[in-house]
């Protein structure tokens, strides 16, 4: 879905990257760990196209949709649930039948559909969240980009969303930048550690069970402990 290949790019005249070679396979989740600052946002970016000025290449799949699910959901708070997830037919005057049925089907997968005709302003954190994947959905979207999204909520709330986001982008390329081992360990199919600067990869880590994973056996343990010796700098 994605190849990188000798990526170079500096920013304030920190080089954030300097002949990075990186891919994504499609219908996986790759996870990609590392401490605020050395470039994982940045690269999920580059990845998008929002950063222009680097060297070398970023190959995305011929007609490739792309999506960007963030900690901050970006809701429209004035607008109902459902024509925030039908935002786009919304914007162009486009909503009829056809995307009101898709996006109450899709609130329906979230537990949202109750609330379809609240404005967004009333809704909870995790509510947000529900929505925003909802409409992320909506896009039809090949590439999914997720920049820390369950970083802000609550344990509980947490947990549900990374389980109902792996059941329902199953089948999508999925880019997840986290801070935590924990959640990489649960949702992903390859995990990286980005480290050093300029930032490098470390060697993919692959668990051998399917996700979403929530027992802790000593196989998962053995990795979690390998990322955090990682993401501390003990591992060359």
């Amino acid at each position: 879905m994605v190849e990188i290949q000798n990526l170079s790019f500096s920013f304030e005249q920190q080089v954030i990257f300097h002949g990075l070679d990186f891919s994504l396979p499609e219908q996986q989740w790759t996870a990609l760990l590392g401490a605020s600052g050395i470039g994982k946002s940045t690269l999920l970016r580059l990845i998008a196209g929002l950063e222009k000025h680097y060297q070398g290449h970023i190959l995305l799949k011929p007609k490739a949709k792309l999506a960007w699910l963030a900690q901050q959901d970006s809701l429209f708070p004035w607008l109902s649930v459902l024509d925030n997830v039908q935002l786009q037919a919304h914007l162009q005057s486009k909503t009829n039948a056809q995307t009101i049925a898709k996006a109450e089907q899709l609130l329906q997968a979230v537990n949202m559909l109750e609330h379809k005709n609240k404005p967004c302003y009333q809704l909870s954190g995790g509510q947000r969240q529900r929505v925003a994947l909802a409409r992320t959905l909506m896009l039809e979207a090949d590439l999914i980009l997720m920049d820390e999204p369950f970083s802000a909520l609550d344990a509980v709330t947490r947990l549900q969303l990374q389980q109902l986001s792996r059941e329902l982008l199953k089948d999508k390329t999925v880019l997840l930048i986290t801070h935590d081992p924990q959640e990489a360990l649960r949702l992903a199919d390859r995990i990286f550690v980005l480290k050093k600067q300029p930032a490098q990869l470390s060697d993919p880590i692959i668990p051998d069970s399917p996700a979403p994973r929530f027992s802790q056996n000593q196989a998962l343990w053995q990795l979690e402990q390998r990322l955090f010796s990682e993401l501390l700098g003990e591992v060359a």
